[in-house]
């Protein structure tokens, strides 16, 4: 079959009423199928339900070092979660707090905190004009919802394939009212790109106009492999890089285990300098007096340390890998001949990122929806929902059963190609 673009007007008319014909046959079918977000299916939940019962009675209650769990205090976490977290992400403990439930949680009240006035200065807002942001895109769209809550004005910047435009970003951060950038360095979502060496360098050695300027280092997916570790991605360090250059002030670290427990009720973890650290814990303890020390402990007996982590992670490789693959092998068998789409191959995350022919992704999710197939909406990988090219759609294997993954995949890949076709029959 030759490609779409280079099919007459007779050929396209065809090739649009074969896919109208098997498209209009698996509507009529009545699905009901969800790929919307990136959630870990009850197959992965399931593989922590020791953590619900490993507090047998009143004595597991008691830290390792003798804390009460059910009481007030310890603001910054348990000490040997603060330690199981300083060796996952290789900083110094006394650089380590653990957080709420999630990391998104930590990252909002982060935002919050440097948008008013704090320990660190006067707050983003003092100057009265507008706050900027810089959003590496296709990226995070609960990153971006953070900044358009608070009507941040958000800067795209163009994600390559190994982490953001540097270019664009020494230009940008030239002016002082942009504050930060949010960055999801390993495994990104939704591309699933890790930042190269290089790129991490660079970001360590900016020389941003704003002395508050700060780098959200969402590090969500630093255990997420789908392939063996060994093969998997390496993220540089980004602290003693940016130590090299005075830098280690701009950068706020995050992660959780939400995708490794329980999704909500996980444990989160910032990692930031000593200044950082200080700013975060004055502002803690205003807001609550302690986080869930119960669940921490849970959790610590559960994960027990890096080593047993990474053996619960291979459980869920095991999982998540054949749906990734279900994925790839279908828009393969689709896509391969007609030419209209390019999708990427993570080793990791939660994510592949399709791109579909510009100006057809809206369309191709609303003929998935009124199929059956809920997809992420397009053009969510962009600040404020717009996809300038319209061709950008985020795809999320997790949560379906495989036979239901290829169902979605067939469906998804038919109203791509049903897209395309109308779109170059209107030329």
């Amino acid at each position: 079959m030759a490609k779409y673009v280079e099919m007459n007007q007779d050929q396209l008319q065809a090739e649009h009423d074969r896919l109208l014909a098997k498209y209009e046959a698996l509507k009529a079918k009545g699905l009901q199928l969800d790929m919307s977000r990136g959630k870990p299916s009850s197959e992965q939940l399931n593989l922590s339900d020791d953590m619900l019962t490993n507090l047998h009675s009143i004595d597991d209650v008691f830290s390792d070092g003798g804390v009460d769990t059910r009481n007030y205090g310890v603001l910054d976490g348990l000490p040997e979660c603060r330690r199981f977290f300083s060796d996952l992400l290789e900083v110094p403990f006394e650089n380590i707090i653990i957080g709420g439930n999630a990391s998104l949680r930590v990252m909002f009240d982060y935002i919050t905190q440097c948008l008013m006035p704090n320990l660190l200065g006067p707050g983003w807002m003092a100057s009265g004009k507008p706050v900027k942001f810089l959003c590496p895109c296709p990226g995070y769209d609960r990153h971006f919802a953070i900044l358009e809550y608070y009507g941040v004005e958000m800067l795209p910047i163009e994600m390559e394939d190994d982490g953001p435009n540097i270019a664009q970003i020494t230009e940008a951060i030239k002016d002082p009212q942009v504050k930060g950038m949010f960055c999801v360095p390993k495994y990104s979502n939704p591309t699933g790109c890790t930042y190269s060496d290089e790129k991490v360098k660079a970001l360590a050695a900016i020389k941003p106009a704003a002395e508050d300027f700060r780098v959200i280092w969402d590090n969500a997916y630093l255990v997420h492999d789908l392939v063996e570790p060994e093969e998997g991605d390496k993220l540089l360090n980004i602290f003693p890089e940016a130590l090299k250059h005075g830098n280690e002030d701009l950068f706020v670290e995050v992660c959780s285990t939400s995708k490794v427990t329980f999704s909500g009720a996980g444990i989160s973890a910032i990692a930031a300098s000593e200044k950082n650290i200080a700013a975060i814990k004055h502002r803690m303890s205003k807001q609550f007096i302690s986080n869930d020390k119960i669940n921490q402990l849970r959790h610590i007996r559960f994960l027990k340390d890096v080593p047993t982590l990474m053996e619960h992670m291979a459980k869920h490789r095991a999982i998540m890998a054949p749906k990734f693959e279900a994925v790839q092998q279908a828009f393969e068998e689709g896509f391969s001949e007609c030419g209209i789409a390019r999708w990427t191959h993570p080793k990791g995350g939660y994510f592949i990122n399709l791109d579909v022919l510009d100006g057809t992704a809206r369309q191709t999710v609303k003929l998935c929806a009124e199929a059956g197939v809920v997809l992420t909406g397009a053009g969510a990988p962009f600040p404020y929902g717009n996809d300038p090219k319209d061709s950008n759609i985020r795809v999320a294997p997790s949560f379906p059963p495989v036979e239901e993954l290829k169902v979605c995949a067939e469906i998804l890949v038919i109203s791509a190609k049903l897209a395309a076709t109308e779109k170059l029959l209107e030329k």
